[in-house]
């Protein structure tokens, strides 16, 4: 009945974010708890940039419309489809923070943790 509408949109965006959150909150707990594990490398969850890219290639136009001859050339552009957006765990593997190669600062993971829940309880708010 929503499907279509720029409400129904907005929910299913709320809906998808929300389940972003509760992945996120995972992925930090996981932080925490192996914060003075030798050589653990912090996780994050990669969704709010993919989900911009998509949302702005939207009503977005090609600037110059290449002609492909043959199905295998590839598309000059291709708009991508909001729908499709999944998060994303990322492994930040390229910094050190503690001599046991450990880089979970975990000060940094509490406030990560309640930005989360901020962010989560003022979606579910504006679900409600």
């Amino acid at each position: 009945m929503l499907e279509g509408t720029t409400f129904g949109k907005t929910v299913d965006l709320l809906q998808r974010s929300m389940d972003v959150s509760v992945l996120r909150y995972g992925v930090i707990a996981n932080n925490i708890a192996n914060s003075e594990v030798p050589n653990f490398k912090r996780s994050d969850i990669n969704f709010e940039s993919s989900l911009k890219r998509a949302l702005d290639s939207e009503g977005a136009r090609p600037r110059l419309e290449l002609a492909t001859s043959d199905p295998g050339h590839i598309a000059s552009f291709k708009p991508s489809d909001w729908r499709d957006v999944s998060p994303r765990r990322v492994l930040d593997y390229l910094s050190t923070t503690k001599n046991n190669g450990n880089n979970v600062d975990a000060e940094q993971e509490f406030m990560s943790a309640m930005t989360n829940q901020l962010r989560y309880t003022l979606m579910t708010q504006a679900m409600a």
